[in-house]
């Protein structure tokens, strides 16, 4: 009995080492990397090491702050910031591929307890997606203490995440979907735009797939009719559709294709397409809508910025959700908020949806569901 219990005790304590030695190692492993290290690299509008409110911290405004010999696919992030209520963008970076393709989270001071005081978003060819991606696993309401450090930790593993404020114990923010593939990047320290901020005692630790406490939602059933594949072409001037009621074979045969799939819900994110630029700010998608006979359709839809829809090449519908074009807190996000009836004649229709970025900090994209599939089919 006592040689049991001796063998029960000792392979208990395997346990507890085993386990404590694989979630504890890493993190003994993790330092907090000065600001004035030759590890980071800086690019930024105004940036310098100083004192502030007691500790060493990086004044960052209007850039970024890569540590340069980083290699980062799942793991934690740590480290203080501070800021005041002025509008800002502030936060940190990882799985950075450049400067213009990464995973970030960053807080909204200006939002302070509001349902956007903060953002997960991917960053596809400098265009972030914050209009296409928000609530509940994107943002949560915060209220944030002003000129003052405040504690943030993050936790990506594979395809999910979760953010801690101050509160190292339970997250405040479930990333249940992020949206880039999983490729190993470096890490680092945001500031866009308007307010600078503080940072303090960065450390980030390599783990690999590390524990979760949240779980992803409940996936809801894909509706019928949902557009869950598109033709897209190269980006272009949208000044080009400007009167434009009719589109003829010869502008349509300078353009580019590519089939591309949209997330499960229908939404297609444009910027993983082509990167944004003065004269290439427009995008068309286009798809097949087979019908049995000559009759009308609705085509619910969702786009960001603007949009023209062409059936057959003649324009149906030209719309704006332009960040701020209906009053100061418009936000011009997307979703199923728009339908167009769509005058299918018997046999072979395509539709076309030109689709204009006007605001690349918030995001191109479009979604599209003919929830009434009867007598119709779509070419996916």
């Amino acid at each position: 009995m006592i040689k049991l219990k001796r063998y029960l005790i000792g392979i208990f304590v395997f346990i507890l080492l085993t386990v404590g030695y694989s979630y504890s190692q890493p993190l003994q492993a993790s330092q907090v990397i000065p600001f004035d290290s030759t590890r980071w690299e800086i690019d930024a509008e105004e940036s310098k090491v100083e004192n502030y409110l007691g500790q060493q911290s990086l004044f960052l405004k209007g850039g970024f702050a890569v540590v340069q010999d980083s290699n980062f696919l799942d793991g934690i992030i740590e480290y203080d910031v501070a800021f005041d209520k002025a509008r800002g963008f502030i936060g940190t970076l990882w799985r950075i591929q450049d400067l213009e393709n990464y995973e970030k989270f960053y807080m909204r001071p200006h939002q302070s307890g509001n349902p956007d005081a903060n953002q997960y978003s991917p960053v596809f060819n400098k265009v972030t997606g914050w209009q296409l991606y928000y609530g509940d696993g994107f943002g949560v309401p915060i209220e944030y203490p002003f000129n003052e450090w405040i504690h943030v930790k993050v936790v990506v593993s594979g395809e999910q995440g979760e953010v801690y404020v101050d509160d190292m114990n339970e997250p405040v923010l479930f990333i249940h979907d992020m949206k880039r593939e999983l490729e190993p990047g470096k890490v680092g320290l945001i500031v866009e735009n308007f307010a600078p901020g503080h940072f303090a005692n960065f450390t980030y630790t390599s783990v690999s797939n590390p524990p979760l406490k949240g779980q992803a939602p409940e996936l809801e059933p894909v509706p019928a009719g949902t557009i869950n594949s598109w033709f897209v072409s190269n980006a272009f001037d949208g000044k080009t559709l400007e009167g434009k009621v009719n589109l003829s074979a010869n502008e349509k045969q300078q353009l580019s294709w590519e089939k591309l799939s949209t997330e499960r819900m229908g939404l297609l994110n444009l910027a993983k397409a082509d990167r944004f630029a003065e004269g290439k700010d427009t995008i068309f998608v286009r798809t097949i809508i087979n019908s049995e006979r000559d009759q009308m359709k609705p085509l619910e839809f969702g786009f960001s910025d603007q949009v023209k829809v062409y059936l057959n090449d003649q324009l149906v519908y030209s719309g704006s959700d332009t960040f701020r074009s209906r009053d100061y807190r418009f936000l011009g996000t997307v979703g199923y908020y728009d339908t167009v009836y769509l005058p299918l004649k018997q046999g072979r229709n395509e539709l076309w949806m030109g689709v204009t970025e006007t605001f690349p900090m918030g995001g191109w994209g479009v979604q599209g569901r003919l929830k009434d599939t009867a007598g119709i089919s779509i070419v996916q």
